[in-house]
């Protein structure tokens, strides 16, 4: 609440104007004890709630501290590795894809070898009908 200071009350608060003379500015409160209806009500200090600058951590606080830190350093050190082991997951699949379609490739080639071209072809379509089939 804004204290009122010198020669300038609030009207609200000055006694014998508009006939309310002792009003409080909290209604719930009523008049205060001495009757002096200008003081403002005040609350009680809270020193606990009040930050407090350069303020040396206790031994609690520094463990929760130090703890806080090492767990932000194992997620990102976990975060490094999992991201590392994808990488690598992914070019172990790239090549395994790489080597399968090698292997089709050359069997095909050995088949058309020895058979007719568009038999070959109607062979790789069914193939290749029979395993999106199967990936279902």
């Amino acid at each position: 609440m804004v204290e009122n200071k010198g020669s300038n009350p609030s009207p609200s608060n000055v006694p014998g104007q508009n006939g309310q003379i002792g009003q409080n500015l909290d209604p719930g409160k009523g008049t205060n004890v001495s009757g002096r209806s200008w003081k403002v009500a005040k609350d009680q200090l809270r020193p606990a709630s009040r930050a407090i600058k350069n303020k040396k951590l206790t031994s609690w606080e520094l463990k929760l501290q130090k703890r806080l830190e090492d767990q932000q350093f194992k997620q990102k050190l976990k975060e490094l590795k999992d991201e590392k082991e994808e990488k690598r997951q992914n070019r172990i699949q790239a090549l395994r894809l790489r080597r399968e379609n090698k292997e089709e490739k050359e069997r095909y080639e050995r088949l058309a070898a020895k058979m007719h071209a568009k038999k070959v072809d109607r062979l790789r379509r069914r193939e290749k009908r029979n395993k999106a089939l199967k990936e279902r």
